[in-house]
């Protein structure tokens, strides 16, 4: 069965630390990237805002969002997910330690609030809001679906997860901000301000490993720079 995979946004990162930058020079938002198998149409990390989205979807593919079977997000903060209400119909994935991980911080947050004098409601509001999109994600399998494998890579978070594409002349993995930009793979980098730094780098490394072509967090899908023909 042949698998496309194709750029749906292009993400970017709000500061880029690499490039001298400081402060929020922009909106951050992931990169977006649409997988093809079969009957399965698989949006991973529905970053923009869901009016843009949209437009994305219908330039790169001529897609309406009800044709997406599958969305799975590389981790559970809530700009990897502006655009996830186009998709009501489709099956939402994430990985199993990155979803009860985010269940528990939800759940604690609860409690601290519980114990104060006031409760602000418009915080309860946003927890009760993030705690429904936690129980809407499924646990991904190890096997997402034929061809396309989960790839753990924690660190910047706790429960990260790649997906990994072994296609018969290469090898595609889809990073995440476990390698976020061309820079960062380039120079071996990690984010500044990872959950666990020596978990992000090890991930950094098994994700240059593995991979002939890896589709970046916050940038294109480029060719490993330490294999002999990897270009940019």
């Amino acid at each position: 069965m042949s698998i496309d995979l194709r750029i749906v946004s292009l993400g970017a990162l709000a500061c880029h630390p690499l490039r001298g930058e400081s402060g929020e020079r922009r909106p951050g938002h992931a990169t977006t990237s649409l997988i093809t198998t079969g009957d399965r149409l698989i949006l991973v990390d529905p970053s923009l805002p869901a009016d843009h989205l949209r437009q994305r979807l219908d330039e790169r593919t001529g897609l309406e969002p009800g044709a997406i079977t599958d969305v799975f997000l590389t981790d559970l903060r809530p700009d990897r997910r502006r655009g996830i209400d186009l998709f009501p119909d489709a099956q939402w994935h994430v990985g199993e330690v990155e979803r009860e991980t985010y269940r528990n911080v939800i759940e604690t947050r609860r409690h601290e609030l519980d114990d104060e004098d006031e409760l602000d409601p418009e915080t309860d509001r946003l927890l009760e809001i993030e705690s429904q999109v936690v129980a809407r994600c499924g646990a991904a399998p190890d096997r997402l679906v034929d061809g396309v494998d989960l790839f753990p890579l924690p660190g910047v978070t706790p429960g990260l997860c790649g997906l990994l594409i072994p296609l018969p002349r290469s090898t595609i993995l889809v990073c995440g901000d476990a390698v976020p930009t061309w820079e960062h793979l380039e120079q071996g980098a990690v984010l500044p301000h990872v959950a666990d730094l020596e978990l992000a780098q090890e991930s950094f490394k098994e994700a240059v490993e593995i991979a002939d072509q890896l589709v970046l967090g916050r940038d294109n899908l480029v060719g490993n720079p330490t294999r002999r023909f990897g270009v940019a």
